[in-house]
């Protein structure tokens, strides 16, 4: 298990490095100065290289990486162009938006999917059970924006039972609020992401429906109820970590379009107002925080699969990959 752990903590810091050299130079071949942010409209080009010079744009590119990777080894993402406000607090404080909204919505997807998939492969030869299937293969195609106007229409503009957007001032401070506002983003994000879970999960459920180990437990005795849950949900479960792993994964990079619909103060919306104003210091923060959030979430995935899987518990040690 140690040395399983010690390749996949090597992978990561590789994968890290890796994603900082990309970040890094893709964001200098985007177009645009990030100087003409801190001048007003017809500065002269003196105002504009000291704006340059200010930021440290002026320097060579290795000599700008060089800086970067420094701050970020000490555990610094920089400082703001815009606001000359340190990167690292302001994501922590978006993060308090944008971690419990994802969390929270991928939960709901779970508990909606889980069941609903396994009802409609279970089912599959009555009508709700083709019912089911045809509904999730419909919410697939739905938009989550789209979605997310619907919801505000129903539920905030016509009923008036919840806020259409916003977020609290003082945030959590105020729970019973932030939570109000939370809840249909919670709810737009689950429904989309659902409709993909249950799929899965109605796959999963149909290889094990199928298997031999199954039809060998009922035939012993067991009871359906009884044969599914020793037999049957391990090995359902494998596959479909992986899955939430990559659907966790795209809600948390995915969030800044719901965070837009609802004007939520996330992640997203730092992003957004990062790429307009040329800061790169906020975006490159913001993608490496998210960077790292993807293979945290991928190596949970990985590591679960084994524990559950006894055909990969040997990988733990060390053996054949």
């Amino acid at each position: 298990m140690g040395r399983y752990l010690l390749r996949r903590l090597a992978f990561l810091l590789v994968s890290l490095a890796l994603a900082s050299v990309v970040l890094f130079v893709l964001l200098r071949m985007l177009p645009g100065d990030p100087a003409n942010a801190l001048t007003s409209v017809g500065a002269s080009p003196e105002q504009i290289a000291a704006a340059r010079h200010s930021i440290g744009s002026d320097k060579p590119l290795p000599e700008q990486f060089i800086h970067w990777i420094g701050q970020l080894a000490s555990g610094d993402l920089g400082t703001s162009f815009v606001s000359s406000l340190p990167v690292g607090p302001e994501i922590s404080s978006r993060l308090n938006v944008t971690v419990p909204l994802t969390l929270a919505a991928f939960a709901l997807a779970v508990l909606i999917a889980v069941p609903v998939g396994f009802v409609a492969a279970h089912r599959r030869r009555t009508w709700y059970g083709a019912l089911l299937n045809g509904v999730s293969q419909l919410g697939i195609a739905v938009p989550v924006f789209w979605l997310g106007m619907i919801l505000i229409a129903v539920f905030a503009l016509n009923a008036g039972w919840l806020p259409a957007g916003g977020f609290p001032q003082d945030g959590w401070a105020q729970p019973a609020e932030a939570i109000r506002s939370l809840t249909l983003p919670v709810v737009t994000i689950a429904l989309v992401m659902s409709a993909s879970l249950i799929r899965y999960v109605r796959s999963a459920a149909l290889d094990v429906l199928g298997s031999d180990h199954l039809r060998t437990a009922r035939a012993m005795g067991s009871s359906f109820g009884r044969a599914m849950w020793r037999h049957g949900l391990r090995n359902a479960s494998v596959p479909v970590i992986s899955i939430l792993g990559i659907e966790l994964a795209s809600t948390l990079l995915g969030a800044v379009v719901v965070e837009s619909v609802y004007a939520l103060p996330g992640l997203g919306s730092l992003l957004a107002t990062g790429i307009a104003q040329h800061d790169y210091p906020v975006i490159q923060g913001v993608l490496f925080v998210s960077t790292l959030a993807v293979l945290i979430i991928g190596f949970a995935a990985d590591f679960t699969q084994r524990i559950i899987d006894p055909r990969l518990r040997g990988r733990l040690s060390g053996g054949v990959r």
